[in-house]
Parts: structure tokens; sequence; C-alpha cells
């Protein structure tokens, strides 16, 4: 399981040119499943994103998490984080889950970060998606779990 998360003021996604997920300050979140991923990697990775501490205090120091600052989540499903680049020229995404996994996994992700109280937004599994952001900082991070 891997995740590319984000700092950002704001965030949308767009699929068929309508608005399906937009929030304002928080994190971006592109979450891609792996075939072997389970349940308790993906409570492990959103605990882990809720306690992060990667908002600016007063001082401008990485030290707030997302609940301290009263951000939102837009959470992307993205199984090309998947993507085995080593060997020729075209990607291979033997590594991702199977997509009904995937969904599962991604939906029951949906509903852990709704349970800690977060605003949470999200893409639509397996549409083509138009993602438009304002990264703040910019601030990226690569989580694996």
């Amino acid at each position: 399981m891997k995740a590319v998360l984000q700092r950002v003021r704001n965030a949308k996604v767009v699929v068929e040119g309508q608005v399906v997920g937009s929030i304002k300050a928080g994190l971006l979140v592109y979450l891609g499943i792996a075939k072997a991923d389970t349940e308790q990697q993906l409570s492990w990775l959103c605990e882990k994103i809720a306690k992060l501490r990667v908002f600016s205090d007063d001082e401008g120091k990485m030290n707030k998490s997302l609940a301290q600052v009263a951000g939102s989540l837009l959470v992307v499903s993205q199984f090309t984080l998947l993507a085995n680049l080593g060997k020729g020229n075209r990607p291979s995404y033997d590594d991702a889950a199977d997509p009904k996994e995937a969904q599962r996994l991604y939906e029951a992700a949906l509903g852990r970060f709704q349970a800690m109280g977060f605003e949470v937004a999200s893409g639509s599994f397996g549409a083509h998606m138009e993602v438009t952001y304002t990264n703040d900082g910019p601030a990226t991070f690569i989580l694996e779990a």
C-alpha cells in the first residue's frame, strides 16, 4: 500500500465535467492498493496519516497534525502508484490489487477517516479524473505500509 500525501490549500476532483470531491486546506492523498495489502496495513496507514505533524505551527515548524489545523482530506485512488518502471519503457501494474479488492479497501479508508471525525472528499474509483490543487509549501510525502 502506497500513499502520496500533499499538503494543500485546496483541491478538487472533476469527472466528466462535474466536481465530485473538493476540500479547502488539508491533505490530498493519492492511495495505491497492492495485491497483498490487508485491513491491518490500511488501519496503520490511516492512523499514521491522521497523526502526521506536517502542518506549520506559529513558529513555522511542521508541528501540527491534520486535526490540530481542522484540515480535510481528499482521497483519490491511484493504481499507478504500484507501477513497476524497472524493465522496458511501459509500466507494469502486476503488483496492483484486483479492482474489486482495491475499491473495497479504498472505501474502507474513506470510512476510517470519516470515523476519525475528518471531513473527507473523494474521487470516483476507476474513473478518469482531473485533479486540481494548490500545494502548500510545497510539502509532499510518500508513505508505505
